[in-house]
């Protein structure tokens, strides 16, 4: 989302030992490991690139308890008390992170701000009473209706509003919160390779570069699971979602979070960057999100930018150039509540945080606190909501329609590759080539020289695509990346794609 220096550190050379070893080193790894370590706990964390440089690093840091999916949907899934205990965590996540700002003074812009929920226009004001009520009865009682949201630059007609929401820097946030731990006694490796993770006594965590690391616990924060196959996978799916960032006058735009209703929904906030520019050319940063589609299930980024560009030069005409724009991937689960716990049908000592929609600063949060309590052996309201082997029979219909989905891309082991031959691959670009009955992930960079790889996902084997705007190959089953050599950037495949000499299996 914005710059800010993230301290280096080593990567594993020898085996070690620690009460609880994290995988990840995002925002949930790393709440779980400060409060860990905050608690006596010796941890150690693992991460295959530099800290927070994952999902985590594309946030649009919106702090809320105004959650995504709408609270009367989750009292239809969940009752009036799961709702009401999702509403309350994520609250207790906002709290966490002002008392941690506070306590270890951190400078990281947070603040806390009002959010607006409104309709398109001309639509039916009904979301937005429903919502009212429901907010009201799992205990947010302070939300109110309103003719319209604070001066804007256009008129939002009717908007829900939420008191008391929060937005912060998450990379300055989450580079002291790095240094807290190590000061407290943890250890942080970087370019280290979780490639083998089991349960046991003790947990044993195999590196790429051969180190073991065992614990009394292990705790898998990868955005996506990657030490299971299928209990997690088929109750979430990945998203790509779309953000630009734009310059507007100091001042122009009333400081607010602001979302709403479509689905995709749109989610608007606003960066100060007063402090690290001349008071003569001083703006701010008007940060807007949306346009999301399944990841590895369409290739139309360019489209997507410029459809939600155009969204907002219409509603902030004070809009001046995009300085930036990116994407990030979001794990969406069939019944809206993240899973937080034991690793189903795995060791006892395994845990994982993930399916944190498009609230992750507060998921990956309540993920630390949730888990904190977990391995202390502690009892945490929050646990049953959140537990990753729960069946929300409510969802069976959603959780039928993402199967299908996701069986139907298995069709492109049979159909034609994207080009004919290698050759028609451009400079630049990647494409899939149909060799036989094998098919084959093909890159050709900038001098023209090709580079190939298996086209097949090494998670479950689904077919990869490529992705033009991230120069990455896509999984459209379960949402695995690579980048254009074949390295795993995403899970929930742990390995690479293979190189297209070896047997596909």
């Amino acid at each position: 989302m914005a710059t800010a220096t993230l301290p280096p550190y080593s990567t594993l050379t020898k085996n070690e030992h620690a009460d609880v070893c994290i995988v990840g080193a995002g925002i949930a790894g790393l709440t779980t490991a400060y409060l860990l370590g905050r608690a006596g706990k010796s941890v150690i964390i693992l991460d295959d690139g530099p800290i927070v440089s994952g999902e985590t690093e594309r946030t649009t840091a919106h702090l809320v308890t105004a959650l995504d999916d709408r609270y009367f949907e989750l009292e239809r899934l969940h009752g009036e008390k799961g709702a009401r205990l999702a509403a309350e965590s994520h609250a207790a996540a906002i709290d966490q992170i002002e008392r941690t700002v506070h306590e270890e003074k951190i400078d990281c812009d947070f603040e806390r701000v009002d959010g607006y929920l409104f309709m398109p226009p001309s639509e039916s004001t009904e979301v937005l009473e429903r919502e009212l009520a429901a907010t009201h009865r799992v205990g947010l009682t302070d939300t109110e209706l309103g003719a319209k949201a604070p001066p804007v630059s256009f008129d939002t007609g009717p908007a829900l509003r939420f008191p008391r929401q929060a937005q912060f820097h998450p990379l300055k946030y989450l580079a002291a919160l790095a240094q807290a731990i190590v000061r407290d006694g943890g250890r942080i490796y970087t370019q280290t390779h979780a490639s083998k993770i089991e349960g046991g006594e003790p947990a044993r965590i195999e590196t790429r570069g051969g180190s073991i690391v065992t614990a009394d616990a292990v705790v898998v924060a990868t955005n996506t699971p990657v030490n299971d196959l299928l209990a997690i996978h088929t109750k979430q799916a990945a998203y790509r979602t779309f953000v630009i960032g734009a310059s507007v006058p100091v001042g122009s735009v009333h400081k607010a979070l602001y979302w709403d209703t479509p689905d995709p929904y749109h989610y608007v906030r606003l960066q100060s960057l007063a402090q690290t520019q001349p008071s003569s050319s001083a703006s701010d940063l008007l940060i807007v999100g949306g346009e999301d589609y399944k990841t590895g299930q369409a290739d139309d980024a360019e489209a997507r930018y410029s459809r939600l560009e155009q969204w907002a030069r219409a509603r902030f005409p004070m809009m001046t150039e995009v300085k930036f724009r990116w994407s990030g991937q979001v794990m969406e689960t069939i019944d809206g509540m993240a899973f937080i716990g034991r690793n189903p049908m795995d060791k006892k000592n395994v845990y994982i945080a993930t399916g944190f929609s498009g609230n992750g600063m507060t998921h990956g949060t309540i993920a630390g606190l949730l888990l904190t309590d977990l391995i202390q052996g502690r009892e945490n309201a929050w646990a049953a909501l959140y537990e990753p082997s729960r069946k929300t029979l409510r969802a069976a219909k959603t959780f039928a329609k993402e199967t299908i989905n996701m069986a139907a891309q298995y069709g492109d082991w049979v159909t034609k590759g994207d080009v004919k031959e290698d050759v028609l691959v451009a400079p630049g670009t990647g494409a899939v080539v149909r060799r036989g009955l094998h098919k084959i992930a093909v890159y050709c960079d900038a001098a023209g020289q090709l580079h190939e790889c298996s086209a097949v996902c090494p998670h479950l084997g689904g077919i990869v695509a490529w992705n033009h705007s991230e120069q990455t190959w896509d999984c459209p089953c379960h949402g695995s990346r690579f980048d254009k050599f074949g390295k795993v950037l995403d899970g929930p495949a742990i390995s690479n794609l293979a190189l297209a000499q070896e047997p596909v299996v």
